[in-house]
C-alpha cells in the first residue's frame, strides 16, 4: 500500500500592508526589489541630535574638565589675586591710579591658552584617535558635525567665561571700589564681561578651525598660540625706524592689546569701543570656512 506524497507547504508570502501601528514606509520582514529594510527604526540625522551627541563628547572626557578647571582657576584666582593686592596697598596711604575692571584682564590672559588647547582638542582628538570615522558615518553631513561642535564649543566657553568675568568684576569692585576716582559705566561692565567672553569665545572657534584644518593638536596649539604671541616677540626686536609702521601694526592687533581694549574705557594705539571683538568675530568667520571647505574636500 502506499502513502499518499506529502507536499511542501507553500512559503509564506509578505504582508501586503504595514503592519499597523507601523508608518509608511516601515515593512519589518520586507524589502525592496534589490535592497534590505532594517526592522530597527532609523531616525533621521538633524542637527539637535549632532548637538546632543557633541555635547556628550566634550562633557564625559578628561580633557575638556581638566582644561576649563585650570581656566577657571586662572581667570578667579588671578583676578581676586589682582583686587586683593591692589586693595591692600590703601593700608600704606598709596591711592593707585588703577582702572577697576582691567584687574580681571591678567587671569583672562593666561585662560586664552586653555581656551586654545580645549578648542583644538575638541576635533583633533578624533582624528588622532580614529573616532572621526564614526563620527562622520552617524552623520554622513560633515558641514552638520562642524556646526554642531562650534554651537556646543562656543555657548560652553562664553557661559564659563561670562560667570567667571562676572564674579571677579563683582568681587573687585567691592573690594578696590572705593579707591577709584570713577566708577566704571554700564559700556564698560558690559565689555568687561560681554564682550571678553565673546572675545574668548571666538578665539577658541578660530582655534578649532585650525584643529579641523591641521588635524593635529601639537601642531595646531603651537600655531594658535603663535598666533597670540608672535606679534609681540617680532614687535620686541624691531627697533629700525623704518618697520615703525609695522611694529605698531603687530602691536595694536596682537591678542593681548584687543583684550586690554575691551577692559578699558578710551582708544588704545588706534582701536576702540567693540572693534576687537569684530575683527575676532572675521577671523573666526573665515576660519570656519576653511575649515569647512577642508572637511567637506578630504578624506577623513
Amino acid at each position: 500500500m502506499t502513502t499518499p506524497q506529502q507536499h511542501p507547504a507553500p512559503p509564506q508570502q509578505a504582508p501586503q500592508f504595514p503592519p499597523q501601528g507601523q508608518p509608511q514606509g516601515y515593512w519589518p520582514g520586507q524589502a525592496p526589489a534589490g535592497g534590505y529594510v532594517s526592522p530597527i527604526p532609523v531616525r533621521k540625522a538633524t542637527l539637535g541630535g549632532a548637538i546632543a551627541s557633541e555635547w556628550t563628547k566634550i562633557r564625559s572626557v578628561r580633557s575638556t574638565m581638566w582644561t576649563l578647571g585650570v581656566m577657571v582657576a586662572l581667570v578667579l584666582g588671578i583676578g581676586l589675586l589682582a583686587g586683593a593686592v591692589v586693595s591692600g596697598s590703601a593700608h600704606t596711604g598709596e591711592r593707585p591710579d588703577t582702572p577697576l575692571l582691567i584687574l580681571g584682564f591678567y587671569g583672562v590672559l593666561l585662560g586664552t591658552i586653555c581656551v586654545i588647547t580645549l578648542g583644538v582638542l575638541t576635533i583633533s582628538t578624533e582624528y588622532g584617535t580614529g573616532l572621526i570615522r564614526t563620527t562622520l558615518t552617524a552623520c554622513p553631513d560633515r558641514g552638520r558635525v562642524l556646526t554642531a561642535k562650534a554651537i556646543v564649543f562656543f555657548l560652553l566657553v562664553f557661559g564659563i567665561t561670562l560667570v567667571c568675568t562676572t564674579l571677579v568684576s563683582i568681587v573687585d569692585s567691592m573690594l578696590v571700589g572705593d579707591m577709584v576716582s570713577r566708577a566704571p559705566s554700564g559700556t564698560e561692565w558690559l565689555k568687561a564681561t560681554v564682550g571678553v567672553s565673546l572675545y574668548l569665545a571666538l578665539l577658541g572657534l578660530l582655534a578649532l578651525a585650525v584643529g579641523t584644518l591641521l588635524r593635529h593638536s601639537a601642531g595646531a596649539i603651537t600655531v594658535m598660540l603663535g598666533v597670540m604671541l608672535l606679534p609681540l616677540v617680532l614687535a620686541m626686536f624691531m627697533f629700525s625706524s623704518s618697520l615703525a609702521d609695522i611694529r605698531e601694526g603687530l602691536l595694536v592687533y596682537s591678542v593681548p592689546n584687543q583684550l586690554a581694549v575691551l577692559y578699558s574705557s578710551g582708544a588704545s594705539n588706534g582701536i576702540s569701543g567693540w572693534t576687537p571683538l569684530w575683527i575676532m568675530l572675521g577671523l573666526a568667520a573665515a576660519g570656519l570656512l576653511g575649515a569647512y571647505a577642508s572637511l567637506v574636500q578630504r578624506d577623513s
